[in-house]
């Protein structure tokens, strides 16, 4: 890219020296005569973007790929040739020292909130397989630091820079030209139909698996809105392997990477937007009022690398003879690999459990003995399922909750009440989102759970006269419900997994579960109560989308976003009804995925009578739902009462579980 560097200062004035002084670097940057001396790169030896160009340009597969695009798409040679460097010059990428550095430098300084923390176990794997071939990273999105952070680990533990896949509406300037000169790829979001544009694309990262370099980008395709893995885009996915095929490179390894924040500045704006705001454009702006709000210190961001997954071992030996379908799946099969493999390792931190305590619980305040009451349980937990964890022995601790919720309340994520006799702990109004966003980071490893708590209440329940049949018939439900929610394993392995859920439960919870009260009995026992925390949103959510789709007329289609905006209506109504139970419900992200699973089982459709009444099922088939979660949060209440006031009682699970539980914590549902 050729820069006017006189246009370029005569930019900056006008801006004030404080902007001046944040985009300076660029300036010296871009300088021409700076470049050319700083022209050394850090890791492997890479060409300048001019040589790239000609090395791409005037191969023989590049003249060949010209001819059969022309014939393809009745286009003149010529007309191809035009397009085809006109968008190799738009996506190649630089990557020079001094630009590297200058980055690296204005990374520091936009994520010094953070202390970096490395998950180092996995990292001698990764060096290893970077000395002998090219590495792919695929980390979760959850914030814009994320490649701000990821690259300097990488550098500190030896790994050379990264060719960073970004999307073009991040090369504003003027930190556009500068991530081009340290190595950013800015590729556009939508090209279907340009044939010409998807080949150059291939044709670029094959060039650069042919030398060595190692990528980087983003597969959930965006920012995770709700703290949880999105389901992985398979755009970029499909351009590897192609460009794998035709690379002649012996192998490629794909390396997914967890990145976890204690807490986001832009999880506020991303809350908004769920209930309705619109997104702002990337610009120069949000950019300097981003880089302002990282003064305030918010913790930690944890690393963590998955285990690798080799592409050529993905594919197979006769990948480049099946049909475009089968292909399809199996890239598809590979996407769904890659974000289990960064779920796995991604970390259990204290933010997410603590937020996890004061969450679904209709808005009662907490104190921190009861905090503790339901911490316990959930520590042990994660203790007897070795799951990773970055959680500081002794969290238990009176003193370590409270470090937590003082963090918590900096931020104004939850507030405290000490006026009374002894202070509480409660999610700030409208702040259910921004703290669930954190709970959510770990919510993979406990939807399993809470799966397997609503079978036990759905075995409570007097007409299952064989409980264990149904309730493995109810855990593939749910399972069927949630599918586009969380990423759940084939039912063979599911089944397997809801089976060592019980066990925690209880060893003996074959024999127990023989009757609906043995199912009650076996209930009085669990501890955690946790289905009611993770899965109150999405039912509730589920419900409010299909109360709609119900008072919809079933002879006309649903269009989405008229739908999404009548659901976001009306879910702010009932929630000041409270007959729902938090505004975690009012999320566009979970009506939108509410949405799609009423389209897969063909409810969006237009009908007649027979799609009116199949509507009317899922709107009884979700207040079931709903109403075994008022059970769960009954009795997760209860064990907090227990351990705060000890009464003098006996348990109170049996009969509460007998009787006929409202339709929801406070009125009739949709």
């Amino acid at each position: 890219m050729i820069v006017d560097l006189g246009e370029l200062r005569d930019r900056l004035t006008g801006l004030g020296e404080r902007t001046a002084a944040h985009v300076r670097t660029a300036v010296r940057t871009l300088a021409p005569e700076r470049a050319e001396q700083e022209n050394s790169t850090i890791g492997r030896p890479h060409e300048s973007p001019l040589e790239v160009y000609e090395d791409i340009t005037e191969s023989a597969p590049y003249r060949s790929g010209v001819e059969d695009l022309s014939g393809r798409l009745g286009l003149s040679s010529d007309d191809v040739d035009r397009r085809a460097r006109g968008y190799l010059r738009e996506m190649i990428a630089g990557q020079s020292r001094l630009a590297i550095d200058n980055w690296e430098r204005f990374g520091d300084y936009v994520s010094r909130a953070y202390q970096i923390d490395i998950a180092r176990s996995s990292l001698d794997e990764v060096r290893r397989l970077d000395r002998r071939h090219s590495l792919v990273f695929l980390p979760s999105h959850r914030s814009y630091l994320d490649p701000l952070v990821l690259r300097p680990a990488l550098l500190q533990n030896g790994c050379p820079p990264n060719h960073v896949m970004a999307g073009i509406n991040l090369s504003f300037w003027p930190l556009g030209p500068l991530a081009r000169r340290s190595g950013f790829v800015f590729i556009r979001r939508t090209v279907a139909g340009d044939e010409v544009y998807k080949w150059v694309l291939r044709a670029y990262m094959g060039y650069l698996l042919r030398k060595g370099c190692n990528l980087e980008w983003y597969v959930e395709g965006g920012r995770s809105r709700t703290g949880k893995l999105r389901f992985p885009h398979f755009g970029l996915l499909t351009y590897l392997e192609e460009a794998f095929c035709d690379s002649g490179v012996d192998d490629v390894s794909i390396v997914p990477v967890s990145i976890i924040y204690d807490q986001l500045y832009e999880v506020g704006a991303m809350e908004a937007e769920e209930h309705g705001a619109t997104k702002k454009a990337e610009s120069l702006s949000l950019v300097l009022g981003y880089m302002r709000a990282q003064g305030r210190q918010r913790g930690q961001v944890h690393l963590a690398f998955g285990e690798p997954l080799s592409l050529a071992g993905e594919m197979g030996d006769d990948w480049a003879t099946l049909p475009p379908a089968q292909r399809r799946r199996g890239v598809q099969k590979l996407g769904i690999e890659v974000v289990h493999r960064i779920d796995s390792v991604t970390p259990v931190t204290a933010m997410a459990l603590v937020t996890l305590c004061l969450l679904g619980l209709g808005g009662r305040a907490l104190t921190v003995a009861e905090i503790k009451a339901a911490l316990v349980p959930l520590l042990d937990y994660v203790r007897r399922r070795n799951l990773p964890s970055v959680v500081e022995p002794g969290l238990e601790r009176a003193g370590a909750i409270r470090q937590v919720l003082e963090a918590l309340d900096s931020n104004g994520v939850i507030t405290c009440y000490s006026n009374g006799t002894t202070p509480v702990y409660q999610v700030a109004e409208n702040q259910d989102l921004v703290a669930a966003f954190y709970r959510n980071n770990i919510i993979h490893f406990l939807i399993n759970r809470a799966v397997t708590e609503l079978v036990l209440q759905a075995a409570t329940e007097e007409h299952y006269h064989d409980p264990v049949t149904c309730g493995w018939r109810e855990a593939l439900r749910l399972r069927d419900l949630l599918k586009f929610e969380f990423f759940f394993s084939n039912k063979p392995t599911f089944r397997n997994e809801i089976r060592s859920e019980l066990v925690l439960i209880d060893e003996q919870w074959a024999e127990l579960l023989r009757s609906p009260d043995a199912a009650i009995e076996l209930l009085e026992h669990t501890r955690p109560h946790l289905a009611h925390r993770v899965l109150a949103s999405y039912l509730e959510a589920y419900l409010v989308v299909a109360d709609r789709l119900a008072a919809h007329p079933s002879h006309e289609p649903v269009e989405e976003k008229p739908f999404t905006q009548e659901c976001l209506d009306v879910a702010r109504q009932l929630l000041m009804q409270q007959r729902i139970s938090s505004s975690e419900s009012l999320s566009c992200e979970l009506f939108t995925t509410g949405l799609q699973l009423a389209r897969s089982r063909g409810l969006a459709d237009p009908g007649g009578k027979q799609v009116a009444d199949r509507r009317a099922a899922f709107v009884r088939e979700l207040e079931t739902l709903v109403r075994r979660l008022h059970r769960s949060r009954v009795l997760a209440l209860s064990d907090l009462s227990a351990a705060s006031s000890a009464p003098e009682s006996g348990p109170v699970y049996s009969a509460t579980l007998r009787a006929a539980p409202p339709n929801s914590t406070s009125g009739d549902q949709p």
